[in-house]
């Protein structure tokens, strides 16, 4: 049986399989497939590093496109192109003969040509007697028809990814200014809080910004560009806001009256039961534990902060910003160990696992209770897990968590520092989490 497409080189260029099944491809041309050449060619030089070839090498094939007749590429009109050494050399901006020769060689492995050779390893084409070609030998160009949608595919890839990159270096550069110029004017304003740290955290983040990087890398300095700005914003924010408290109070300070005498003492915590009485958690053995069923329930968080319901929200500048789940488990990847089956696939999961790590720590209930009033139960839980992420350098979590929430109550306590510690003492590895 015989195989047309199959055809070895002349003389001593050797044969090879990559060879064979360019030309077995070649013979997979869509009928009526039509492109233009230099839209195709536009792409293959888009798509260049995917397609492993060089910059001269691409020099060589528009040379050799430009003996192509038509703007299209089609079967009907032919796909072979015939040109002498000499034309090709000038067409290829006066390329040596030898160097022609390696870069016509560099296009046939990458699957870009095929050789057609004639018997004599000439280029030349038959015609018939109304002057219409009917056998050439020379390069064909019936693989890019063939490679047309391979080759448009890789090119939106890397156009793509080039926006991409470009996108991430502009927002990471409005960042790194944001940030630079909004601790300056921290300091200029002797705004509280550790500067100094930020100020390092920030520099060692500039440092990491490579010269070339992937996408990837880039969004991932980006993040943390991002959490340090939102952090240093927030500390601002709440300056300026507990300025603006103290203002108010001090103005209106002489108008404030207090007609009931008993008010304070609705705003007090009561954990008090009657005599003989059990707490409802006791009389639910599916409830779980005291501390869970709280964080569970939000109503009880409002009772162990001491407001009553319908109360205002507490100052703003007593308020911790919460983080995304997937930043805290990438940060403290060991608490997913004590979730629910092994895995933590929401807050409520990790909040149930925090009151497991809160009694193997040793941390007392009305600690925890005290960290849920002043942080939140997510903050507080993923302080729980920042604990034990760090648990061989802290020698009692329970003094430690309760310093954490005085400072928290003072405003000088913020979460992303801590988080992105351990973002970066964990090499940036992450666990899944679902």
């Amino acid at each position: 049986m015989e195989s047309g497409y199959v055809t070895t080189p002349f003389g001593r260029r050797p044969m090879s399989l990559g060879m064979l099944a360019s030309q077995q491809l070649a013979e997979t041309i869509e009928p009526g497939m039509k492109r233009s050449k230099w839209k195709l060619f536009r792409a293959i030089c888009e798509a260049r590093p995917a397609l492993g070839v060089t910059d001269r090498a691409l020099t060589v094939l528009d040379a050799l496109l430009t003996f192509y007749p038509d703007d299209e590429i089609s079967e009907e009109k032919g796909l072979i192109v015939f040109p002498s050494n000499a034309q090709l050399s000038l067409r290829a901006r006066g390329m040596t003969p030898a160097t022609l020769r390696r870069h016509l060689a560099v296009l046939v492995e990458a699957g870009l040509i095929l050789r057609k050779d004639s018997p004599n390893g000439k280029r030349y084409a038959r015609r018939d007697r109304a002057g219409e070609i009917g056998e050439a030998f020379g390069f064909s160009v019936a693989p890019l028809l063939a490679r047309a949608v391979e080759i448009e595919g890789l090119a939106a890839e890397v156009v793509a990814d080039r926006e991409l990159i470009r996108a991430t270096r502009e927002s990471l550069t409005l960042c790194r200014r944001d940030i630079s110029k909004l601790i300056s004017a921290a300091l200029d304003e002797a705004v509280p809080g550790d500067w100094e740290q930020m100020s390092s955290m920030f520099r060692d983040l500039v440092r990491r910004i490579p010269r070339v990087a992937e996408a990837e890398e880039l969004a991932t300095l980006l993040d943390e560009m991002w959490l340090l700005r939102d952090e240093v914003v927030n500390l601002l924010e709440r300056h300026v806001k507990s300025q603006k408290i103290d203002a108010n109070e001090s103005h209106f300070e002489r108008h404030k009256q207090n007609s009931n005498p008993n008010y304070i003492s609705e705003l007090e915590p009561s954990f008090e039961t009657k005599q003989d009485a059990k707490p409802a958690a006791d009389n639910d053995p599916i409830a779980g534990p005291p501390d869970e069923q709280r964080l569970k329930h939000p109503a009880s968080a409002g009772a162990i902060s001491g407001r009553r319901p319908g109360a205002a929200e507490p100052a703003a500048g007593h308020t911790l910003k919460s983080f995304p789940l997937g930043l805290v488990l990438q940060a403290c990847p060991q608490i997913l160990d004590y979730g629910p089956g092994g895995t933590i696939g929401n807050w409520r999961d990790l909040m149930s696992a925090a009151v497991v790590v809160r009694s193997m720590l040793g941390v007392s209930p009305s600690a925890y209770e005290e960290a849920c009033a002043g942080m939140g139960p997510e903050n507080a839980a993923t302080v729980i897990a920042c604990i034990l992420e760090r648990g061989g350098h802290i020698n009692s979590p329970g003094g430690y968590l309760r310093d954490l929430t005085r400072r928290t109550e003072k405003g000088e306590f913020a979460i992303g520092p801590m988080l992105m510690a351990l973002v970066r003492a964990n090499g940036g590895v992450r666990r899944d989490a679902s």
